[in-house]
């Protein structure tokens, strides 16, 4: 049974989601996490319309690995449930809110997509928490050679500039970066060579839409400030507190 604490954080070992308990304690959430890796770069098979949502076939080897039904992937930083896997592949249904969202749909036969696992209690954190889930669509803005490296800059959507900050993180097409530089309305960041040879940015070009998540920690600050304001909490630190411990 699970300890009824408010800000612990329980780990289910074998599918890579974390569990988070309500403060009453009495409601159990999964959240699947990733790290911004990407453990390999897929090729689209085929992207079938359905009315309002799609079907997305995709040609994967590494992920396939312990993959069933039911999981949870990262493609291109959205995050998707597997309908069915074979030897070759898998295949995902895109709602409408997930086309409505991110870039996907913008997916065709032959477009190479980033794809990661959920992360795991005994797997190494390189990048940083990413969830899978889009906050904004940016584009590709200019392109840089510098020696073996480039220098990127992206459109930064007026919608969650506030969460980004200099030297912090940023998942784009789920890539865990670090943004280099800040201007009004786009963002700046330096790959490396292996980035740049072992993830879908190969392919890019300007103008290229990309997929945004914002590190989750910023809009965490961002909702206790809020409470904090709406309701103040009473600070024991007081002039009387002081003087009885010989302040």
């Amino acid at each position: 049974m699970l300890r009824r604490r408010p800000a612990e954080t329980q780990y289910a070992a074998l599918t890579g989601e974390f569990a988070f308990l309500s403060l009453s304690g009495s409601t159990r959430v999964k959240e699947t996490m990733f790290t911004g890796i990407i453990e390999e770069v897929g090729r689209v098979d085929a992207l079938s319309r359905r009315g309002m949502s799609a079907l997305l076939e995709v040609r994967a080897a590494r992920v396939l690995e312990g993959m069933q039904p039911g999981d949870s992937i990262s493609l291109n930083g959205v995050c998707l449930t597997v309908r069915c896997q074979s030897s070759g592949g898998f295949q995902a249904e895109l709602s409408k809110e997930t086309l409505k969202r991110s870039s996907l749909g913008d997916l065709k036969g032959g477009s190479l997509v980033n794809l990661e696992r959920p992360l795991l209690p005994t797997s190494r954190l390189g990048g940083h928490f990413v969830q899978g889930h889009v906050d904004a669509v940016g584009k590709v803005l200019a392109m840089k050679a510098d020696g073996e490296f480039a220098v990127w800059n992206f459109l930064l959507p007026a919608s969650i500039e506030r969460y980004v900050v200099e030297k912090g993180s940023i998942a784009v097409d789920g890539i865990s970066l670090t943004v280099a530089s800040l201007t009004e309305g786009a963002f700046e960041v330096a790959l490396i060579p292996h980035t740049l040879e072992n993830t879908n940015l190969r392919t890019r070009q300007i103008g290229n839409k990309v997929n945004l998540e914002c590190d989750v920690l910023a809009k965490y600050v961002e909702s206790m400030l809020k409470q904090r304001k709406t309701r103040p909490v009473k600070s024991r630190l007081t002039e009387e507190y002081l003087k009885d411990r010989g302040y």
